[in-house]
């Protein structure tokens, strides 16, 4: 992964789950941009993939984007945006396991430990 790259994993993998938990209900797109994150830190997954999905993931955790997210109703409309697009290309590479995790970890409520 180029050093960009590594910039946007790290501050994925420091920032994401607050960020989620902050927004709280406010994200209608939560369990796939919980189950991109799975399928981003999973080592089974290819390189390109994973850079891609950091990259949107970094995009959603950004504090400054196009459209504000505290704006009620359409601020996370970007954010969601970015995220489905790069889901649609890379569909085959996020599995019913992350999708699994992701609804155990929005079940949960918390941030579980980042074991990748």
């Amino acid at each position: 992964m180029s050093a960009n790259g590594e910039k946007q994993e790290a501050r994925v993998r420091r920032d994401f789950w607050a960020v989620l938990k902050k927004a709280g209900r406010k994200v209608p797109f939560a369990e796939d941009a919980v189950a991109a994150y799975y399928c981003a830190t999973d080592r089974n997954t290819p390189t390109g993939a994973r850079a891609t999905l950091f990259a949107a993931l970094a995009y959603f955790v950004a504090p400054f984007d196009l459209v504000p997210d505290m704006l009620a109703l359409i601020g996370f409309g970007d954010d969601m945006a970015v995220l489905l697009a790069v889901l649609a290309v890379l569909k085959t590479n996020i599995t019913p396991s992350h999708y699994a995790q992701a609804r155990a970890a929005l079940e949960d409520d918390e941030a579980p430990n980042d074991k990748a």
